[in-house]
């Protein structure tokens, strides 16, 4: 009975590892216009019971787009501002992967369920 439970509990740390992914990934797709803004990442790690956690938020340090615009506040002498490094194509599958792992995660999460109310309906007889 505690491989159900702990199946439960694996998958509920999985569950909200993606909702984290995707909190990120929303930021990122909100701040794509944003100048100067620095695509944030996260990557997770094994838990010590099994399940999954999310490590420190990091900033993706790759080179930011420049824009040419000579009318904007930010423009240099040159007429060209730093962008962000936000490309929408990545974060936009990034954010079906964490939902598809979310969902995958939810059916886990539902099936170790029904399987313990099973059980415990079986002990009741």
């Amino acid at each position: 009975m505690s491989d159900l439970f702990s199946s439960l509990a694996i998958s509920a740390t999985g569950m909200t590892a993606q909702s984290q992914r995707l909190r990120h990934v929303s930021e990122n797709i909100a701040n794509a216009d944003t100048p100067g803004y620095h695509r944030k990442t996260v990557s997770f790690a094994e838990a010590v019971d099994g399940g999954v956690t999310p490590e420190r938020v990091r900033l993706d340090r790759s080179e930011l787009t420049r824009i040419y615009d000579p009318a904007h506040p930010m423009a240099d002498a040159s007429g060209h501002y730093d962008g962000s490094n936000v490309d929408l194509v990545i974060e936009v599958a990034d954010a079906r992967e964490a939902q598809r792992s979310y969902e995958a995660n939810l059916r886990l999460f539902d099936q170790a369920r029904q399987m313990t109310q099973s059980l415990f309906e079986l002990l009741r007889r």
